[in-house]
């Protein structure tokens, strides 16, 4: 029995540490590829720990313009996809019961189809909506297109978080407020907007994350706004180097920031309502709160690493780093000479040429290369059947171009090789080319040669 127990605790534990390890791997080599001096983002082999990376990440203009327009897209999805979701969620909840199934599938239908199909459909349709109307330039502004696009599935989103927030919701306290001569906008105002803000503050952030991180959708829209992931996306295909992992470890801090700031906000709500007893000896907020614990031990570290950022020079670890990789790089080319050169002394001992084909092998007699021969200055002859740039010795043997490249296909009206000496020559085949280069042929207006 407890074999079993301990074998179930080792394969949970196990199970946990690949689970984990498959969610949290890619983060941590990302992380650590930022703060490597190596040009491509890597962690192995590891050269110099660097900040250069935040800096250069800093003064790139593309994502920086990126970052800017994510953000005005993404406040702008939110603000339009939270009251369209909080809309449709009222209408849900408490208005046609009769045909609710068939309004709850049309306002989910946008989750279901495929980015690409919202990206080119918003794009065609407001396209002709502002031929419409004259060419509207706001309703082809890439901005506009973006946030509509988004908007049309993000906020079936956030109406799913609404719509879990009012099933809890009592509609007897607005139906009270009405008979006390309320209106519905006071009732909506001072009962059901206090009720709903936890909804909407989620719905916030879940529909700001889905439009940061957007792409298929935004890829059609974007026009001449593009947005981080745009930029991102651009940059992979034509190179990157680690300031885009020095922007995830940015993204992830900041991520991680927050969702401590938003524990530590609840326990102490909790703590105030009593439903967490306070620890004796121990302050209230630190009692029970991991989540204080890491978020000043998080705040003490980016502290330190802003100002070791503002002290430290990577720049004798680099040059140490070329030096030993230089020195590297020397030893194998001399282990390389050390090795040809010890296969040569062989193979001369052995009367063979050597296999490197260096020019200073002797030729082996009627040997011939991977192509043939076609490449020997032999078949390159003259008219005399004289091998051009070779030594004069016995006649080579037929080119396989045949005459192709003799000089005297190039021939003057009178027969004679052009730039050839004033010494008598023998008489030229006739060219293959006939008299098309005579120089003859350029003749003026007056029939006259104009040279």
């Amino acid at each position: 029995m407890k074999s079993n127990i301990l074998f179930g605790r080792v394969a949970l534990g196990l199970y946990l540490v690949i689970f984990f390890g498959y969610l949290v791997g890619p983060l941590a080599v990302m992380g650590l590829s930022a703060f490597n001096s190596a040009e491509f983002p890597s962690i192995i082999p590891w050269q110099c720990f660097t900040y250069e990376w935040f800096s250069t990440l800093f003064h790139d203009e593309r994502i920086l313009k990126g970052v800017k327009y994510s953000f005005i897209v993404g406040f702008g999805t939110v603000i339009l996809s939270v009251a369209i979701g909080l809309a449709a969620s009222l209408v849900l909840t408490q208005v046609w019961e009769k045909w609710r199934s068939t309004y709850y599938t049309v306002i989910i239908a946008p989750i279901l189809i495929p980015g690409v199909v919202l990206g080119i459909s918003t794009l065609v349709f407001w396209k002709k909506v502002s031929d419409l109307l004259g060419g509207v330039d706001v309703l082809s502004n890439g901005i506009f297109l973006t946030i509509l696009g988004q908007s049309t599935f993000i906020a079936s989103y956030c109406m799913l978080v609404f719509v879990a927030r009012l099933q809890r919701f009592d509609p007897g306290l607005t139906e009270a407020a009405l008979d006390l001569g309320a209106t519905h906008t006071q009732a909506f105002r001072k009962i059901l907007l206090p009720f709903m803000r936890p909804a909407i503050a989620s719905a916030s952030v879940l529909a700001f994350l889905a439009s940061f991180e957007n792409y298929n959708t935004t890829t059609f829209t974007f026009g001449s706004y593009p947005t981080l992931t745009i930029q991102l996306a651009q940059m992979v295909r034509y190179g990157i180097n680690p300031s885009i992992s020095a922007l995830a470890v940015i993204i992830v801090v900041i991520t991680v920031f927050g969702a401590l700031t938003v524990e530590v906000y609840r326990r102490r709500s909790k703590l105030k309502a009593g439903e967490i007893r306070q620890g004796k000896g121990l302050p209230a907020w630190l009692f029970g709160n991991t989540a204080t614990i890491l978020l000043v031990a998080l705040s003490f570290a980016l502290i330190a690493t802003v100002y070791t950022a503002q002290t430290y020079s990577p720049a004798q670890c680099k040059a140490d780093y070329k030096a030993a990789r230089a020195a590297e790089v020397q030893a194998k080319i001399e282990a390389l000479r050390a090795a040809r050169a010890a296969a040569a002394a062989a193979a001369a001992a052995n009367g063979e040429a050597p296999a490197d084909g260096g020019t200073n092998a002797p030729a082996t007699q009627g040997g011939t290369g991977g192509f043939g021969g076609v490449f020997a200055p032999t078949n390159l002859e003259d008219a005399a059947g004289q091998s051009n740039g070779a030594d004069s010795g016995a006649a080579a043997p037929a080119a396989p171009f045949g005459n192709v490249f003799d000089p005297g296909n190039l021939e003057d009206a009178a027969g004679q090789n052009n730039g050839a000496s004033s010494a008598p020559a023998p008489a030229a085949p006739a060219s293959p080319f006939g008299s098309v280069f005579d120089p003859n042929n350029l003749e003026n207006a007056a029939g006259q040669n104009g040279n």
